[in-house]
This record gives structure tokens, sequence and C-alpha cells, in this order.
């Protein structure tokens, strides 16, 4: 439990970053990399390895508010304040794609899994979402190595009006569901304080779990099938799955803004405004 690297970039905010996939190689290899987004606009690529900034890019004129690696960790997707979607190559430095199907709304998540494209008739060696604050997700099918993106769905969750705008209001997250292959799960502000389970099979919601509150934040475990969701009540729920046994845990100071899952499944990561806590499982 000590501090191993540190980068510092003066006079910018960080907002988002995401680790570079980790190929078949043990831990140690020189192969570990996170990429992460600034509020100028600007993404860098550190090597944790070699301790050093390896490539600077600028893919968007506003802040960055999401980013991560494609599947096979070959591209970078990255989300603006403004709803943009650039792709860019980490080799090269260069934007070889910018989507502005969202455009007019901050992105809040970005996220890439690998699929083939028989599983729903497209074409494309990975399927990648897209969040923003307007509660609108957009499903695509990939190839990049041949530039090929192509749409495969996209869902509007309707609500009230809020009458402090939508700046108030909780965030839009959605994730790919890793238990049930071809469904992804969103929660957000709405009608009903809930999480959607989606089916991009058959394009419609095909279950829902109740919610104490609207959530602050979701990951999904990788290993196991169980959704962790943090609460702007300094809540976090652990749901079991597919029976949606749910146990709660106080302990955070302040709204639960963010929880991860570690790879292994073994520990989950949430962080509040001043604490961080890492849970056993």
């Amino acid at each position: 439990m000590e501090l191993v690297v540190q980068f510092q970039v003066l006079n910018q905010s960080c907002h988002c970053l995401a680790w570079r996939p980790r190929p078949f190689v043990a831990w140690g290899a020189e192969s570990q990399h996170v990429v992460a987004g600034y509020s100028d606009g600007t993404m860098r690529v550190f090597s944790i390895s070699r301790t050093e900034m390896e490539l600077k890019m600028q893919p968007h004129a506003v802040a960055l508010t999401a980013v991560t690696y494609s599947a096979d960790g070959e591209m970078i997707l990255s989300g603006g304040k403004d709803g943009l979607v650039a792709v860019s190559n980490p080799r090269t430095g260069m934007t070889i794609r910018v989507l502005a199907d969202h455009k007019g709304f901050p992105i809040t998540v970005l996220q890439c899994t690998r699929k083939q494209y028989h599983d729903f008739g497209v074409k494309g060696d990975e399927l990648w979402l897209a969040t923003s604050a307007d509660r609108r997700v957009s499903v695509w099918a990939s190839d990049w190595l041949k530039d090929r993106c192509e749409l495969l769905d996209w869902l509007s969750f309707s609500a009230p009006a809020s009458p402090e705008g939508p700046s108030s209001l909780p965030p839009s997250l959605a994730a790919f569901c890793p238990w049930e292959p071809g469904t992804l799960v969103y929660v957000g502000f709405g009608l009903q304080k809930e999480a959607l389970f989606y089916s991009l099979h058959k394009k419609q919601v095909v279950k829902k779990i109740s919610l104490p509150y609207f959530a602050t934040s979701l990951s999904l475990s990788p290993a196991a099938c169980l959704m962790a969701i943090g609460f702007g009540e300094r809540l976090l729920r652990l749901l079991h799955c597919p029976d949606s046994d749910a146990q709660d845990y106080a302990g955070h100071d302040d709204s639960v803004h963010l929880c991860r899952f570690a790879p292994s499944g073994r520990h989950l990561l949430t962080a509040s405004h001043s604490a961080v806590l890492v849970w056993e499982l």
C-alpha cells in the first residue's frame, strides 16, 4: 500500500483515465500503459514501467469526460464535454474518426467489448457503447483496422423535466453485462429509480431492478454475477444477479461517485469526495 508511480501535469485537471487492456503476459512486462484525458482537450499516454509520458494528443477542443481503449488495446476512444467521440491511434497520434451522434451533451461512459460480427449480423470484431448525459446510449460494431464502424442500436430513456437543469441530475451510466451476452445495463435519472437490463437481440428492456435512490456509479463484475451501485446518499449496494439479492454498505463520507471491480473480481474499489475504499469480496 505505497505510492509507486506518480505523473503530474501542471495547470490541467485530469477528468478520466483508462488502463490499456493487458495482453497475456506476466504483470511487469512492457505493456503497462494508462491514457488520461484532461480539461484542455488533450490526452496523454503514460508508460508505468518506464515512468514516462509517451504520447500527447489533442483530439478534442473541449474537456474530456470519458476515455477507454478498444478491446484489443490498439485504439483509444475518447468523449468530450460537447458530446463528440474521437477514435485515435496511440501509435501514430492521429485521430482517425470523429462521431457527432451525441453532440450537445457530455459523454459519460465509453466501453468496449470483444464481439464477433455474427453475433448480431454486422461486420466487426468488437462492440462498444457511448452514453451521454441526455440519457442516450449508442451501441456500435467496429473493425478499426478496416476503418469500419456501424451503428447497431440507439437507446433513449425518458425522464421527467428537472427544474434545476441537466447539470444537477444523476449521471447516465451503461455497461455491457459480462454474464448475459448481448445485454447491457443502464442506470440514470428517469421515471423510476431502477436498473434496466436491455437485450440487444430483442431490442427491448428484459428486466428491471428497483433501487432505493438514483445511482451515481455502476460497475459489473467480470468474474461473477455481481453488480455494484453507488448512490449520492453515501451508500454502496451489491446486487447478486439474477435473483437480485441486495446487500447495502455504509462507510463513505460523501456521494459514491465511482465503483470499479478489479479484473479478478476479488476486490471492489469505491471512491467518494475524500476517501477511496477497497472491499474484499
